[in-house]
């Protein structure tokens, strides 16, 4: 009797559940078909919410709040550097900065949920709790901001491998008869990365109207790598002295490849060094106890004699 009572509810549920998504199948293919219509008006406003898509209706309300949530309790020049930081990845406009502050407000606010969890659900007792809880504290805290600088800094060292090469294809260009913008242009078009797409936006500011000198500032100041903006002043050096751009180009290029090969090497200097810590905490306890564990095991049994 109770497996038939079981069957029958989960029968009734399941049609209760096939009507519903039925209906709002139905009702979704009726707003798509509203949506293919220019000019179409409804006049109800529940109506023209309706025909928003699902993601806007329900989500979109929970971001501006946390987004406005994570504004008013914001340190006083936090935004800026975010969207600083927003700019040097390449990303234009607000949306972005407001997702990341909603994701901020939202992960500070999981805290209290965190203490929730290690104490009352996980109850792993004593230091063990503390130290979870103070680890999922400190992720929650740093893990949106630590994620955001690792983005910036791939990206500042995107552009600061791909500088020499950018700068050969430039004094090739410049050295057989294109202007200094129109290599940039055939070198953007040669080249995808971070750099070529920071010199295209650096072209459509030029087009727009802004001085090719506030352009290229404007630049350096998105990316902030050391490189570029050794780039950027002995480009606007040339400007200003009337020297020829194809030999700044092929001194810069040369520098630059230099300095990419000096700090490929101080990177392979440094390596034996970090290789020290884990050798030291990891490799040499187990090396002392698979040799000298026997030994200690003997020594202790003939003494014991």
């Amino acid at each position: 009797m109770l497996p038939l009572a079981i069957t029958l509810v989960a029968g009734a549920v399941a049609l209760a559940v096939w009507a519903v998504l039925s209906q709002a199948d139905e009702r979704a293919t009726v707003r798509a078909s509203l949506r293919q219509l220019d000019g179409y008006d409804v006049a109800n406003v529940r109506d023209q919410e309706l025909l928003k898509p699902v993601r806007e209706r329900t989500l979109a309300p929970v971001v501006k709040a946390l987004t406005d949530l994570g504004r008013r309790f914001t340190p006083v020049g936090y935004i800026d550097k975010v969207r600083h930081k927003h700019q040097s990845l390449g990303v234009i406009g607000t949306e972005a900065v407001d997702r990341f502050l909603a994701v901020r407000a939202a992960t500070v606010a999981a805290i209290p949920a965190a203490f929730f969890f290690v104490f009352f659900v996980w109850k792993p007792g004593g230091l063990l709790g503390v130290m979870g809880f103070g680890l999922m504290t400190v992720a929650l805290l740093l893990g949106p901001d630590a994620t955001l600088n690792r983005k910036v800094q791939a990206r500042q060292q995107e552009v600061r491998v791909k500088l020499p090469d950018v700068l050969d294809l430039l004094v090739i260009s410049v050295e057989a008869g294109l202007g200094f913008e129109q290599a940039l242009d055939r070198t953007v078009s040669a080249v995808p990365g971070a750099l070529t797409e920071e010199f295209s936006r650096m072209l459509g500011e030029v087009r727009a109207g802004a001085s090719r000198g506030d352009a290229m500032r404007n630049m350096e100041k998105r990316c902030d790598v050391a490189e570029l903006r050794s780039f950027v002043l002995a480009i606007l050096q040339a400007d200003t002295f009337g020297v020829s751009i194809g030999r700044v180009l092929r001194a810069q290029a040369d520098e630059m490849r230099i300095k990419r090969r000096q700090i490929a090497q101080e990177r392979a200097q440094k390596a034996p060094v970090k290789m020290m810590i884990p050798m030291v905490f990891c490799v040499f306890p187990s090396i002392f106890v698979v040799v000298l564990g026997p030994a200690i095991i003997s020594i202790k049994a003939g003494l014991a004699k």
